[in-house]
């Protein structure tokens, strides 16, 4: 047990504020916990406690016996190394601003006095939580209250000027303060109370949500209304609470630009950034809390809009959830934030770690939800549960006591586990598509006007140029689902990015500017799918160099074709488009097959690989080349440190071996182009017989104009047309995307206009057709008969327009 704290920790406004306690009729050393709830206010806070800490759990058994062991000695050694002195709390994190502003080095003073209340948050956790060797400790309990008098008087009160990042002083610091007073709330006294409130209505006044723009969108919103809310619980107002629930409603409506959820699952943050995966997951979690907290009371949510959140879960966060795990794809710069500088906050991040928080957060919004969507959510998160085999979703480093105890309840429930669902999903107001086998998983990352390339700020993810360059994701039922979890991102080459097209100029840290302001001058990203295939393409402008270039993705049963074409640059440097960059682990000496042919294992060993037609990499994929290509290959081990794309991150080397393909485009290239076939899990046999099935795969097309190809046995014709044009047996009037599968005397025919301009295309398809059985509103049927004739309406956000047509 610590010792108590030295005599000059208590200021006199601390003796003051103990008195008032005491008159108050709560001991100061000893615990005082509410025994119940007097009124609405009381109910609403203990409901809150119990949120923070979790009920129906044993804290004796694991795995919440070692998370609460952990949390002691966390606490026990912060409260140990709190030294409260002018200017900081602990000294390691000075908050004492000397030039008070708002540039880089004031958002670490900022950061410093935020992560201060978090930390006494820990303390004020360990506290409250049974089994942590602390709970109830009056030595922690005085530590406690000191700090937050301490960081009071110096930092956090009516009247102060806020320096550096606005995030520390309306989100970051209140929900610490006022989580710290929902657990410590009987110990603190009324002078304290109003101190807080004082201190939160100056930071936060009711001013910030009222109007929807700026830093009161989306996530955002939803953190500010937290605030509010918790506000109005300890400061008993029934008007914060009000103004908190009303506050919520803007979030709820679909968007079409800027900030929140759209109609096609896309969730944007910062304006241009997909981030289901990071300020998604706040925005659920928050609005998931809010619900629970406010549920059966006067100020219950029950705004209609709430159903767009609820679901969102099918639509915006589990075609993104694969096996416990959130693709990276939409997590924006949190993929920067692996192992961070050790401090009470710097828990490990990856994308599992990051998928358990989504799953905690559909777990407690069920709460909330109708009897038909818990059943369905908790089928999934037991599917989720079951199949994380890396990273165990059950014992998860990420997830706090009171979450686990959540998912264990849904996890012992007699609930049969859903099965990973398969098909294809295009998230066009996002620039991004997933695409489901039963064997394996993919996503795709592209940019355009409204999508930029990629996000950094705050010094986060200061080398994530190029992952929204056409980057491909993958992984598989049963292997490889560490592949980016496994310190890929500071480790990977951030100039060859599997999928990417890419010049070999060098850029800067940062290169383009901060919070997604760059973004490329394209309209033509999109695609189209019958929701089971699709196609995606993308006019590809380099960051900050001249690259041009027209990529296609056809994504198929056991495969995705991959077509390049009017690959262009002037920067004096090289272009190359990447096949493959796999992370090998540690030690990985998987083989390496090239047209039947072993090639050496250990790291060093590249060749230029002409003439090939197929290669294989054991427990990953098979990569087929079309009529033979010259790829590149290269085994490398690769050492980096989290530091090297995160300000905040660890310093510690790691090293990972990769096997790296790619093509070479040579230096300045006019209209080089590229063909490959990716086989997720496909055995070396599997990958031969594929290259020697020439007519397995019919390239239509592969120009500036028009990339097209057609698998015969799948009945699959996929074509972009970056211009008007026939390809084939389809001619279209305007650009367009176009998906056509046939099966059994019938055919789906998908077209969408990625241009957004809402011009009209007329697609034909030289093909005997009978009739048009179905079709979307915004098709027209021009003729039918020996030939197939529609007039599309596309509108404006790149939805796709779907007609079945019977094959004569």
């Amino acid at each position: 047990m610590d010792s108590p704290l030295p005599a000059p920790f208590f200021s006199r406004r601390t003796l003051l504020r103990a008195a008032a306690v005491l008159a108050a009729g709560a001991p100061v050393g000893t615990s005082a916990p509410q025994a119940h709830a007097a009124d609405a206010y009381d109910t609403l806070r203990l409901a809150w406690r119990d949120l923070l800490l979790g009920t129906g759990f044993a804290p004796d058994a694991e795995p919440y016996a070692g998370k609460l062991a952990d949390l002691g000695s966390t606490a026990a050694g912060l409260r140990s190394t709190m030294a409260p002195a002018a200017g900081s709390l602990w000294p390691d994190l000075p908050y004492a601003d000397p030039e008070p502003d708002t540039d880089a080095e004031s958002y670490t003073y900022s950061g410093n006095l935020t992560t201060s209340y978090h930390r006494l948050r820990t303390l004020a956790e360990a506290y409250a939580q049974p089994g942590t060797g602390l709970t109830g400790d009056p030595a922690l309990r005085s530590g406690i209250l000191s700090g937050l008098d301490h960081l009071h008087d110096q930092a956090y009160h009516a009247g102060r000027t806020r320096y550096g990042n606005w995030y520390s002083w309306q989100i970051g610091i209140p929900q610490a303060l006022l989580d710290i007073d929902a657990l410590l709330y009987a110990d603190l006294g009324a002078a304290r109370v109003a101190d807080h409130c004082a201190a939160v209505d100056h930071f936060v006044p009711d001013s910030v949500v009222a109007s929807y723009t700026g830093t009161s969108t989306g996530a955002n919103r939803v953190d500010l209304c937290r605030v509010l809310a918790l506000r109005g619980v300890i400061g008993r107002s029934a008007g914060k609470l009000a103004l908190a629930r009303d506050a919520l409603s803007p979030v709820f409506p679909y968007v079409t630009s800027g900030d929140g959820l759209y109609a096609d699952g896309s969730f944007v943050q910062h304006t241009y950034v997909p981030y289901a995966g990071s300020y998604g997951q706040v925005m659920l979690g928050g609005l998931s809390l809010l619900f629970a907290l406010l549920k059966g009371s006067t100020w219950e949510v029950t705004d209609s809009g709430r159903h767009v959140v609820l679901d969102s879960v099918d639509t915006a966060y589990a075609p993104f959830l694969f096996n416990g795990l959130v693709m990276d794809g939409v997590a924006g710069r949190a993929i920067s934030r692996g192992v961070q500088k050790a401090d009470s906050r710097g828990l490990r991040q990856d994308d599992h770690l990051r998928g358990h928080a989504i799953i905690a957060c559909v777990a407690l919004l069920a709460r909330s939800a109708s009897a038909a969507e818990k059943a369905r959510w908790d089928a999934m998160i037991k599917g989720w549960i079951a199949r994380d085999y890396f990273s165990p979703v059950l014992t998860s480093p990420a997830l706090g006591v009171a979450q686990l105890a959540r998912l264990h309840a849904v996890d012992s429930s007699s609930t049969a586990p859903a099965a990973e669902p398969v098909g294809h999903r295009l998230f066009p107001c996002m620039d991004r598509a997933v695409h489901r086998r039963p064997g394996w998983a993919a996503g795709l990352s592209m940019a355009s006007r409204r999508i930029t390339y990629y996000e950094n700020g705050n010094g986060e993810n200061l080398r994530g140029w190029h992952t929204g360059s056409g980057m491909l994701y993958w992984w598989g039922k049963d292997f490889a689902n560490g592949q980016y979890s496994d310190d890929f991102w500071p480790t990977v080459d951030p100039g060859r990015l599997p999928g990417t097209t890419a010049s070999c100029k060098p850029l800067a840290d940062g290169e383009g500017g901060a919070w997604g302001v760059t973004r490329p001058d394209v309209r033509w990203v999109g695609g189209a799918t019958d929701g089971t295939f699709g196609v995606a393409g993308q006019y590809l402008k380099g960051l900050s160099s001249t690259l041009m270039a027209k990529k296609s993705w056809f994504f198929l049963d056991d495969a995705v074709i991959c077509l390049g074409g009017g690959i262009h640059g002037r920067d004096g440097a090289g272009v190359e488009t990447v096949v493959e960059n796999r992370n090998l682990g540690a030690a990985g000496a998987h083989a390496f097959t090239v047209d039947g042919s072993a090639r050496p294992t250990t790291p060093g060993w590249s060749a230029t690989l002409t003439g090939t037609r197929w290669a294989h990499l054991a427990g990953h994929a098979g990569y087929v080349f079309p009529g033979g290509a010259t790829v590149q290959a290269l085994r490398q081990a690769r050492t980096g440190a989290w530091s090297d794309i995160n300000g905040g991150g660890s310093t510690a080397s790691v090293t990972r071996r990769y096997l790296t393909l790619w093509f070479d485009h040579g230096t300045d290239p006019t209209s080089a182009t590229y063909a490959y076939v990716l086989m997720p899990g496909a055995t070396a046999q599997q990958t031969s017989a594929r290259a020697a099935d020439t007519s397995w795969l019919d390239m239509l097309a592969n120009t500036t104009g028009q990339q097209g190809v057609a698998v015969p046995s799948l009945g699959f014709t996929g074509i972009n047309f970056w211009l008007a044009g026939t390809v084939g047996a389809v001619s279209a009037s305007a650009p367009a995307s176009v998906l056509i599968r046939e099966s059994a005397g019938s055919a789906t025919v998908c077209v969408s206009g990625p241009l957004r301009d809402g011009a009209v295309i007329d697609v034909v398809w030289n093909r005997p057709v009978s009739s048009v059985t179905s079709k979307d509103p915004s098709v027209q049927v021009v003729s039918t008969g020996s030939s197939l004739s529609l007039r599309i309406t596309p509108g404006q956000l790149g939805a796709v327009h779907k007609a079945v047509v019977r094959t004569a």
